[in-house]
């Protein structure tokens, strides 16, 4: 009976002294988290109507919604009576063992930060770096996410991205299509120059301002190199840049412009 006693007096001493705790502890979850919903809604709108890009948009309410659910947990904490300071301090000294192991990822982070502050680049634009290239989709506090033109979704880490080249082919408000192509050495130029850019003019989507260029970029032993360069919106990028390629490829059949024709030179001793 004493033991019975003891356990029953144990729970009602319990009850008493952490049952109203607990109860407001499920409550201020409960109602921090309809709080948090409504704030993270509200900010979401008001950045948005502002003139911040998506990419920074969603940054910024990543960051929101940490922070408030940081407040909420540490508010919980003492209503429990844990102890803020002593937690903070637990807090602090895991942060320093989970940085050390995690450093790859905090350098994402402060990759990401960096980026929101210069924008090199925003979601939507064409870039190349980390030798791929595609259209970001999303930009993330980690890690930024393109499209590359094969329909693969890369994923590439913030700190490596920050600290490389990063070639944003929006800048200028137009883009231009460099395609590399080879003709015979023996072929005249400036015939070859003026049947590319009249098939370049053909394709509907080649902006006449800037004027489509072609340029000799190296002459070799059996063949000279040649870029041609069409101009274009972003969203057409791809599409000038295969379309452009089969025209001017046609264009050239048709005119009698030939490629260039490895040769071998076999010695008889």
């Amino acid at each position: 009976m004493k033991v019975g006693t003891t356990w029953g007096t144990n729970i009602k001493a319990f009850i008493v002294d952490y049952g109203p705790k607990i109860v407001g502890a499920i409550l201020v979850y409960i109602i921090g988290q309809w709080i948090i919903r409504r704030l993270v809604t509200l900010i979401g709108k008001g950045i948005s109507s502002g003139k911040f890009d998506v990419s920074l948009t969603k940054f910024l309410l990543s960051l929101v919604k940490v922070t408030f659910q940081l407040v909420l947990f540490l508010s919980i904490a003492g209503i429990l009576g844990v102890n803020i300071m002593g937690f903070s301090a637990i807090l602090a000294g895991a942060a320093v063992g989970i940085g050390a192991a995690l450093n790859g990822s905090l350098g994402n982070l402060a990759g990401g930060v960096m980026m929101m502050v210069f924008k090199p680049f925003k979601v939507g634009d064409i870039i190349e770096a980390q030798g791929q290239v595609g259209v970001v989709q999303e930009l993330g506090i980690f890690n930024t996410v393109i499209l590359t033109p094969e329909n693969k979704t890369v994923i590439l880490p913030n700190g490596a991205l920050s600290t490389g080249v990063i070639v944003n082919y929006n800048t200028a408000g137009h883009l231009r299509v460099d395609i590399n192509m080879a003709i015979a050495n023996d072929q005249d130029v400036d015939k070859a120059r003026q049947v590319a850019i009249e098939a370049m003019k053909k394709h509907e989507k080649v902006l006449s301002t800037p004027a489509p260029e072609f340029a000799v970029s190296s002459v070799s032993d059996f063949m000279t190199k040649i870029t041609i360069r069409p101009y274009t919106t972003q969203s057409d990028y791809w599409d000038v840049y295969f379309g452009v390629t089969e025209l001017v490829k046609k264009a050239f059949d048709a005119n009698g412009i030939t490629g260039p024709t490895p040769t071998r030179v076999v010695y008889n001793k």
